[in-house]
């Protein structure tokens, strides 16, 4: 068998490896005699600036392959700098505080693309338990977001995060549960988050990968650059694992029936209940209000848009209840669903509040979201019914009477 290794040298040559053949590697002043085996074949190329002769003499090739190189070096090194190194801050004192790490706010305004990130941060203020968003860009070990630390112990995974507050703090949404209302709520939540997750992820960054660039949070003179380098790595990284998983096997229209099928398996199940197991709260709805959130708010006219807002519109009240309740500042236009700051200085961008603690923020917000009604005059909206009249009006709680103190 024969192989072939190819060096640059100052002067231009290609050196062909071959049997019981040594050389002088000349490395850091090192006299080693490196040994390969095979033939030697060595002989010029035309000196026409290096290794890149052998592409050709052309000039425009030459300066094409450089810039374009160069550039490519350039965003990666960059977007590795952005996405993984640890931003020089004064470090984190995690001492009887939980510290959840995370991806940073998308431009849109929704508080992540990352259903998982949102699910752990719906359920701390579902909670009622303060804590201090860290927009670092470091994964956990896993490779995965989000993550806390709490007393300088770190804690990776959403499922493990929620078992370990439940320990160590005491907190749980699920007490007034019997042994079997925690079994169906766990099935629930492992059919969203094993299965319905697939599809929304395929809608969000395959199928809609564009629209997805937009809400990119990405700043910096080549930030254009780098949102499409970061979608299409992310939509890459993502066909290849719904492969693995199976789901990403079947065609489009197969991948979207599986999640209709998903979707009024949720509808359901929910019913005319406020929650999903029952008139409480439990750690279900924060996983099911997290992965509906991209059909409702960051997924226009696509599919699974057009059902939560038409058919199975019992799940749009369902995401609309909880997000009135726990997420005051996230304000959505129910004319447009586009988001939108209500202060004078309005942005897009959602606040980083920083510590937070629902108890502190949200009883000052609870009467300041009336119900909206639509007069004769006004068009109707995706949220209103053919009389004009907003479908949230007789549904809508702002109270907090039933939440159980942790």
């Amino acid at each position: 068998m024969y192989w072939r290794v190819g060096f640059a040298w100052t002067r231009s040559c290609v050196v062909d490896l071959g049997q019981s053949q040594s050389f002088s590697s000349g490395l850091l002043g090192s006299d080693e005699q490196l040994s390969f085996y095979g033939y030697i074949i060595a002989y010029p190329l035309q000196d026409y600036g290096g290794i890149m002769s052998a592409l050709g003499s052309d000039s425009w090739w030459r300066k094409t392959l450089y810039l374009t190189g160069g550039a490519l070096l350039a965003a990666a090194a960059y977007l590795l700098h952005e996405l993984l190194a640890i931003r020089k801050e004064e470090e984190l004192d995690s001492k009887d505080a939980i510290i959840l790490h995370q991806f940073s706010r998308p431009k849109s305004g929704v508080p992540s693309l990352s259903p998982f990130c949102l699910k752990m941060e719906t359920y701390l203020r579902m909670v009622d338990l303060p804590y201090q968003n860290y927009f670092d860009g470091k994964l956990s070990p896993q490779g995965k977001m989000p993550w806390i630390e709490y007393n300088r112990e770190q804690v990776f995974g959403t499922e493990f995060i929620i078992d370990y507050l439940e320990e160590r703090l005491g907190v749980s949404l699920n007490k007034s549960l019997t042994p079997q209302e925690k079994a169906v709520s766990r099935a629930i939540t492992k059919m969203v988050e094993e299965h319905f997750y697939w599809t929304i992820a395929y809608c969000q960054w395959v199928d809609n990968l564009e629209e997805t660039q937009k809400m990119l949070s990405v700043s910096g003179p080549l930030s254009d650059l780098l949102k499409w380098i970061l979608s299409h790595l992310t939509g890459g990284i993502v066909k290849r694992e719904m492969y693995g998983h199976g789901i990403g096997r079947f065609s489009e229209d197969e991948v979207y029936a599986l999640m209709e099928k998903d979707m009024r398996t949720l509808a359901t199940l929910l019913g005319d209940k406020k929650y999903l197991m029952g008139s409480k709260l439990s750690t279900v709805d924060a996983a099911v209000f997290s992965h509906l959130a991209p059909a409702m708010w960051t997924l226009p006219g696509t599919r699974p848009e057009h059902l939560i807002k038409g058919e199975l519109i019992n799940l749009a009240m369902y995401c609309e209840r909880i997000r009135r309740r726990f997420w005051p500042e996230w304000f959505v236009d129910l004319e447009d669903f586009c988001y939108s700051d209500t202060s004078e200085d309005s942005s897009s961008k959602l606040a980083d509040l920083g510590l937070y603690s629902r108890t502190d923020t949200f009883q000052d917000d609870t009467h300041t979201h009336t119900s909206q009604t639509h007069s004769p005059k006004d068009p109707l909206s995706p949220s209103s019914d053919p009389t004009g009249v907003s479908l949230y009006d007789s549904d809508m709680d702002t109270e907090c009477s039933e939440m159980d103190k942790c």
